[in-house]
């Protein structure tokens, strides 16, 4: 019990006073740059699907 006691004494000291957090600002930055991958990523995914559905299309159509 007293090993459970001393551990979540020190992780509460180390949240509390050893680790960085962002501010708002920066979490609100780091938010948008990440929704902002998300479409650009999602855009390039569904310009290859696209352009697979008609590689494909194109194939079938041959036989």
């Amino acid at each position: 019990m007293a090993k459970l006691k001393t551990y979540l004494q020190e992780t509460y000291d180390e949240l509390v006073n050893k680790v960085s957090w962002p501010s708002g600002q920066e979490l609100m930055n780091s938010a948008v740059i990440v929704m902002v991958a998300t479409f650009i990523i999602a855009f390039v995914v569904f310009v290859m699907d696209i352009s697979l559905k008609g590689v494909m299309e194109f194939i079938y159509s041959l036989f």
